[in-house]
């Protein structure tokens, strides 16, 4: 932790002094070249977006892989991780900024600021807590004062979290009366506090359904929370790149193929679950998921079926057939431009789906459920719909989707999530809160397992990431004392 010393000079603010948000994402200036004094709030918030964002897709090119939702050079499963780029971000470039804007709100009277920056405070710290379960927080920034910060446990994190967010929600249904508002600088809402409260309650709710397991909350809470939540997809909270900049999917799937290096291609799993594999139509009206070809492209023979390339396999499909699916360069995820996504309105719908089910005494096998939750269900699948453009008329009348509020099950909202929340680490979670089971997550199987599978960890799930090299050498004791094995589960989900 001896990087983060505050009030010298902090990294992400190589990107301030910005006339519009496309500046924030030139990420080529050098460091260490403006003093956080200098700085207003403004020149900071940028950033911040910016870094948490990323965090989240640093975080995501792991558990992605972790969730099946791809593999890297087509096929290759994962082993365990340190995801230090998820941590960087957020410890380097997000945390010391929060700290520097809710001071500068502070002195300023700007509620509403500082309620922004306790939102993105919330998000980070409860990824790292999902990613790494004990983190440094409350002594996280502390700098030169304190170079060993002992670490909060998940359930102390989690605790603040909510804190914040519940704070920002407070500032956020008052008048601010300071007359500093957002612009440009606000790279997800631009300035609209609305949209900033809706999300706050949507994090919440998600946060609160993390620990139902641990009876902190019940489905009811999330119930009530989500309640004021996202309405549509206008609210989903995302960052979208300017022209001249690159999505890192497309960047870093999509024109590293084309130029023969590194890259991921789509899994077996959420392959078969769009091409009918897992829940095969029943209507006769459809063939595949419509949001299939919006995703990827079928490299096969006219008339090839879908296959997605077996996790840790040697580029097989299920079927035994070789895979031919793969990123599509201009996809909906994998376009130049396509958005960062954090939540959406979608994932909110299946949230209340989840709470609705459980409220009602679902579990893992139950059937059936009330009209709360069946509402919600199909609601979250047409705003998936919505969001990537598909035509989902006869694909939400077939019974295979459209099972009936007596027959709905668990595993239909969660494979409906699954599919809507694609390159999104929430996914990870909901694979941990159920425990990798195969009757939550249909035909979900353990990576397959080649010659260099490290034994160690041979049949079994990876639960969480290992702390970084660089937390490991600056401050080795209090890591050695937080440490716990990538199959370990997180407080949470323990």
């Amino acid at each position: 932790m001896r990087k983060l010393i505050r009030n010298i000079f902090i990294g992400t603010l190589l990107l301030a002094f910005a006339a519009c948000s496309d500046d924030y994402f030139d990420v080529n200036t050098p460091s260490a070249s403006v003093n956080v004094e200098d700085l207003g709030m403004s020149d900071l918030l940028g950033p911040v977006i910016h870094s948490t964002l990323y965090a989240q897709y640093y975080a995501e090119t792991v558990a992605g892989n972790y969730t099946q939702y791809f593999g890297g050079y087509g096929y290759a499963a994962a082993g365990f991780s340190e995801m230090s780029g998820a941590w960087s971000e957020i410890y380097l470039y997000v945390l010391p900024n929060t700290v520097a804007i809710k001071e500068k709100a502070e002195e300023s009277g700007a509620k509403h600021y500082r309620a922004v920056a306790e939102i993105l405070e919330a998000i980070n710290i409860s990824l790292a807590a999902d990613m790494w379960d004990n983190i440094p927080y409350s002594e996280a920034t502390d700098g030169t004062s304190n170079p060993y910060p002992n670490f909060d446990t998940q359930e102390e994190v989690y605790t603040s979290a909510i804190t914040l967010l519940d704070n920002a929600i407070a500032a956020l249904n008052e008048n601010d009366d300071s007359n500093i508002t957002m612009g440009s600088e606000d790279l997800i809402y631009g300035g609209d506090m609305s949209k900033w409260l809706k999300a706050a309650y949507t994090i919440k709710a998600r946060l609160q359904l993390h620990l139902l397991a641990k009876g902190v909350y019940s489905p009811s809470d999330v119930l009530s929370t989500i309640e004021n939540g996202f309405t549509s997809i206008d609210d989903d909270f995302q960052m979208d790149f300017p022209s001249e900049q690159l999505n890192p999917w497309y960047a870093n799937n999509v024109l590293t193929r084309n130029t023969g290096n590194y890259y991921r291609a789509p899994n077996d799993q959420i392959v078969s679950l769009l091409n009918g594999t897992i829940y095969p139509f029943e209507s006769g009206l459809v063939e595949i998921d419509p949001r299939l070809p919006i995703m990827f492209e079928n490299e096969g023979a006219e008339g090839d079926p879908w296959r997605g390339f077996m996790n840790g396999g040697e580029g097989e499909s299920s079927d035994g057939e070789d895979a031919n699916t793969f990123f599509k360069d201009g996809g909906y995820y994998t376009n130049a431009t396509a958005p960062l996504i954090l939540i959406t309105y979608a994932e909110a719908m299946f949230i209340k789906a989840e709470a609705a089910f459980l409220a009602n005494g679902g579990n893992e096998t139950s059937v059936g459920s009330n009209s709360v939750a069946y509402e919600a269900y199909m609601e979250g699948i047409a705003a998936s719909m919505e969001k990537l453009g598909a035509d989902g008329t006869d694909y939400m009348t077939d019974t295979a989707v459209d099972v009936g509020e007596s027959n709905l099950m668990l595993h239909h909202i969660m494979k409906e999530k699954y599919i809507a929340n694609y390159f999104n680490v929430e996914t990870y979670n909901d694979f941990r809160r159920y425990n990798f089971s195969d009757n939550v997550f249909m035909g979900l199987e353990l990576r397959l397992e080649g010659e260099d599978e490290d034994s160690e960890y041979t049949g079994q799930w990876y639960r969480r990431a290992i702390y970084p090299d660089s937390e490991q050498n600056s401050n080795e004791d209090v890591v050695n004392a937080n440490w716990q094995e990538p199959t370990v589960d997180v407080w949470w989900a323990q």
